[in-house]
């Protein structure tokens, strides 16, 4: 089956597993497992409880997904994110 016959929900993060999962609730009231896509861990893009994420599922295991694209939200960043260091050494 073609990459491109993958199903696409929308839904919301509802717990942080620590191996790298997520409990996802999707619009429809299905609870399913998931985990971040490569491009989404390449580019550390944080995922947390509560945040709307999309997913994709394979047709053949509907237990299962990628989350693909974590939409941005209106709440303000966390002080402690706000204020980081930049990555690089000043001389």
């Amino acid at each position: 089956m073609a990459k491109e016959a993958l199903l696409e929900f929308d839904g919301t993060v509802t717990e942080v597993l620590p191996d790298g999962n997520y409990r996802v609730k999707l619009d429809n009231d299905h609870m399913i497992l998931a985990y971040a896509a490569g491009k989404m861990k390449k580019h550390r893009i944080r995922t947390l409880a509560g945040d709307r994420v999309i997913v994709e599922m394979s047709p053949y295991d509907l237990d299962r997904g990628r989350i693909s694209f974590r939409h941005k939200s209106d709440k303000p960043l966390p002080a402690a994110t706000a204020q980081r260091r930049p990555n690089y050494r000043r001389r």
